[in-house]
């Protein structure tokens, strides 16, 4: 079993950054890939980024790419979210996920969901 509480989320300014953590409960979080993900109004859930337990691999939607950065320090249990040059396309709730294989084949197979963090960015 795994617990994930996200933070971070705020109201910030287009071209302006913030970073989301994922903290994580469960001695095995380093055996579980974990996904970002968000929900715009009015639309689906969509993986915004992945990083894979077994050797660090990342995945980033095309419309990220470049801007956010995942990044996991096991230590503490906490996967990171950095979103840099946020545009107001951005604004939406954002959840992390936990799932113990390396690759997840939707967004509704995520074993484990948090309960998100709003993220607004304003034009």
């Amino acid at each position: 079993q795994v617990q994930l509480q996200e933070s971070g989320g705020g109201l910030v300014q287009a071209g302006g950054s913030l970073r989301l953590s994922c903290a994580a409960s469960g001695r095995t979080f380093t055996r579980y890939t974990i996904g970002w993900f968000r929900q715009a109004p009015g639309k689906e859930r969509e993986l915004v980024a992945r990083i894979a337990w077994n050797d660090g691999s990342t995945y980033y939607a095309d419309s990220v790419k470049g801007r956010f950065t995942i990044s996991r320090d096991n230590a503490k249990n906490t996967v990171y979210l950095q979103m840099n040059s946020l545009k107001p396309e951005d604004t939406a709730d954002y959840y992390c996920a936990a799932d113990p294989r390396v690759w997840v084949p939707t967004v509704r197979a995520w074993d484990y969901w948090g309960q998100g963090t709003q993220v607004t960015v304003s034009s």
